[in-house]
Formats: structure tokens, sequence, C-alpha cells
């Protein structure tokens, strides 16, 4: 998988995010709010056997998955708990392809009573690839507190994305601090961060909501092994800052597997 393709196509869209940023929400129009996803692809995403993350365990770079970055600093928290942040938006395709195996290590953590479904921009990459939007969600857990914005839809209106929401004032440091050129996705998880996506969205390509969630059930797919492998990492970058809990999560083979190749 080309991992370093996708990541390099990101950086082209990065000065396109950092100077809406600047400007501020100053669209001629306000974007439409995604409709919420099917209960039943929520599901699928939220109860993905912990024997099927054990099977794939840990997916190196070289076989689709790239891990999260180390991060400098001591992890915030917010409300005594752990921050885990997702800054990016509806248009975009990396945000699409990351947020699969994003919602499904979440679902290990807590769990989304709604969650928003769109589709990427049809004039980008990957065009309409299907997702997850978290405009709207609401998520609750009790090991961590989960922020989320995405900043624009998905639909252009005379030549620009129109705002959807801005990022919080924690969310604009983090930024600042470990997204200087803008890339989105950005996922803050503690001592790790996730730059982009970290899997080929080329995979996602034709496929309805539907059809990805069962595929990503299924870890003899390639989708499925690919969400999962990522979800293990994301899910050992947030064990690391839970210290081990739950422990049905953080000590599984799956995880475990996982955590030992974090940067360090």
């Amino acid at each position: 998988m080309a991992i370093g393709g996708v990541v390099g196509l990101i950086v082209v869209i990065a000065a396109l995010v950092i100077a809406k940023l600047v400007q501020g929400n100053s669209s001629p129009a306000p974007a439409v709010q995604s409709g919420l996803a099917p209960a039943a692809v929520l599901n699928d995403i939220a109860t993905i056997p912990t024997a099927a993350f054990d099977q794939v365990g840990y997916v190196s770079p070289n076989n689709g998955v790239a891990p999260p970055s180390k991060l400098g600093g001591t992890p915030v928290q917010v409300g005594g708990k752990p921050l885990v942040a997702y800054v990016g938006a509806d248009y975009c395709p990396y945000c699409a392809t990351e947020r699969w195996p994003l919602v499904a290590a979440l679902e290990r953590f807590g769990s989304f009573s709604k969650i928003g479904a769109t589709h990427s921009a049809t004039n980008d990459a990957f065009p309409n690839t299907a997702t997850f939007s978290f405009h709207p969600s609401a998520y609750s857990s009790p090991y961590i507190t989960l922020t989320t914005t995405e900043l624009y839809g998905n639909r252009p209106v005379n030549g620009s994305y129109p705002p959807l929401e801005a990022p919080s004032q924690i969310e604009r440091t983090l930024l600042g601090k470990f997204d200087p050129k803008g890339t989105i996705p950005f996922i803050y998880l503690g001592r790790y961060g996730i730059n982009g996506a970290t899997w080929n969205a080329q995979l996602l390509a034709g496929q309805t909501m539907a059809q990805i969630a069962r595929s990503a059930r299924d870890p003899s797919t390639e989708i499925g092994h690919s969400v999962i492998g990522a979800a293990n990492l994301i899910s050992a970058a947030i064990c690391d800052q839970t210290g081990g809990k739950p422990a049905s999560v953080c000590s599984s083979s799956g995880v475990t597997a996982a955590a030992k190749h974090l940067p360090q």
C-alpha cells in the first residue's frame, strides 16, 4: 500500500486548510448537516468481535497501515479524563478513510448514541467516499473525553466549502503545536497523534457505508484487515493514556501486539 503517496496527496490540501482556518467562517452560505448513520452500520462497527481484533493484531506500514506518530509534552486531560481530539472536514477523503478505524476504536472505550453519515467531496481525490461524520455526534465514555470538529461541509458554494464547526481553544492549541501544516484529519491521542490517513483510501472506492461496515468486521478482507489493524493501533495509543483501562481492551492480544510497535 502506498502510504507515502497518500500522505503526499494530503499535504497538497494542507495549505488550503490553513487558509480557511485563518480566514475564519466567511463562507457565503452554511453547509447542510449530514444525516445520521444507519443504526445497523454503527452496530456493525461497534460490535467487531474481539477475536477479529486479536486475529489481525499489528499491521505494519508494509502491509498497509501506518502507526501514529510520537508527540511531545504532557498529555492533556479534560474533565479529569484523557483527551482524544479529532479535527477534520466532511469534504476530505482522508478524513473519510480514517473515521472508520477511529470509530471502531472509540467504541471499545465508550459508545456513540448518534453519529452522522456523509461522503467526501465529489471533486476531490477518492470522490464520494462513504463514511461517518462527527457532525452531528454524541459520545460517552468512563475512560476518555472526546472532542470532535468537522471544519467544513462537502458541497462547495461559490468555489469554497461552507463552514460546519470551529475548533475549540484546546483544539486550536493542539493544532498549532502538533499540526502546523494543517494536515487533516488530525487526531490527538495524548503521547501520540495522527496527521492524515493511516491506510489506503482507494480500498473504499465505490463502496456504500453498509458494504464497508460489513467488510470492516471481516479480517479476511482488505478493508477489514486495514480498519481493524488501524483500530488496534489507535486503541493501543488510547490505552497508553488510560493506564491500561479497560483491561478487556488494553490487555487483549491484538492491542498489546499493536502497542509494541508504537513509536517510543
